[in-house]
């Protein structure tokens, strides 16, 4: 049985079949899975998605949320078949491993080829060599068996997932909102990094002096981490200071910052309500969530002198 790998909330882009591999304990091999799946790239508000499908179950195996020109997928050299890829990041570490489990070779280099395309600008459109698609009726649906899985050598590092949710919430907006507002006194464009602006030092200062809206961003932390009811704000804080120390959210803003400065994200500011020369740096980003928070400051003012 198979399921409908394009039944996704966003746009599919491309998809193809393709298996996990992870690290063996203790050692430097990844070890292919012989779950059958398919990598599926989807274009969501503006934001692409990378994820992984079990393509029997339709379950979703990873869901990354990838900014332009920030990740590539590479063969890995160390493999001995050759259809063996990881998925590689320019803002941090993180690797990713897939092998391709089409039964015929003919379209690995094809798949690859307009995917990384695509990763590197969301707004290209695939080419396809017509010569290497054959009717579906051909195409295999059987992965390798376990006896023909690929055994990978060489250094690895671990991967440690980066998902995030799809949707900007109006909460997450007014907390950027607050966050942009509270810091004034910018050098330059040339100067601005939004690292620098979010990072560990500010964000700790604002849950500090703002303790009184630290319950809006509980429900964005992970399930694991989400304080109890009678956590003292301290201990909230702390638990938002982890959070925001962490590799996943400090390699998720080193991703947007470099994503605002290739001026791709046009749908996705958009998509937060604001025009779309937000989209054309870091400070454009930030300029105009000062002024869309302004503006609505002073519409509530007038709400309550009425």
């Amino acid at each position: 049985m198979s399921v409908d790998l394009t039944s996704t909330s966003g746009r599919t882009i491309l998809a193809f079949k393709a298996g996990r591999a992870f690290r063996r304990a203790g050692t430097n091999f990844v070890d292919a899975s012989p779950t059958k799946g398919a990598i599926v790239l989807t274009n969501e508000d503006g934001l692409l998605h990378f994820m992984w499908k079990d393509r029997t179950t339709g379950e979703l195996g990873e869901d990354l949320i990838l900014f332009p020109g920030d990740a590539k997928l590479e063969k890995v050299p160390q493999s001995s078949w050759g259809r063996t890829y990881v998925l590689k990041f320019d803002s941090s570490d993180q690797k990713h491993f897939f092998w391709l489990q089409d039964s015929s070779t003919l379209r690995d280099e094809e798949f690859v080829t307009n995917l990384n395309r695509t990763l590197a600008d969301p707004n290209i459109v695939a080419i396809w060599d017509a010569r290497n698609i054959y009717p579906a009726s051909e195409a295999s649906t059987s992965a390798a068996g376990p006896s023909d899985l690929p055994t990978v050598d060489g250094p690895i590092v671990p991967a440690t997932s980066d998902s995030a949710p799809a949707g900007t919430t109006p909460e997450q907006l007014a907390q950027l909102r607050g966050i942009v507002s509270s810091m004034t006194g910018f050098a330059s464009e040339d100067e601005l990094w939004l690292t620098d602006v979010l990072s560990s030092q500010n964000l700790l200062r604002l849950f500090q002096s703002h303790s009184e809206l630290l319950p809006a961003l509980f429900p964005h932390l992970p399930p694991e981490l989400i304080p109890s009811s009678d956590a003292t704000p301290q201990q909230a804080v702390e638990i938002l200071q982890r959070t925001t120390n962490s590799p996943p959210f400090r390699s998720a803003v080193a991703q947007l910052d470099r994503a605002l400065r290739t001026g791709a994200l046009g749908e996705f500011v958009r998509s937060l309500g604001l025009p779309e020369s937000a989209a054309t740096g870091v400070g454009a980003f930030l300029a105009a969530i000062a002024e869309q928070a302004g503006q609505e400051g002073g519409t509530e003012e007038r709400m309550e002198e009425d």
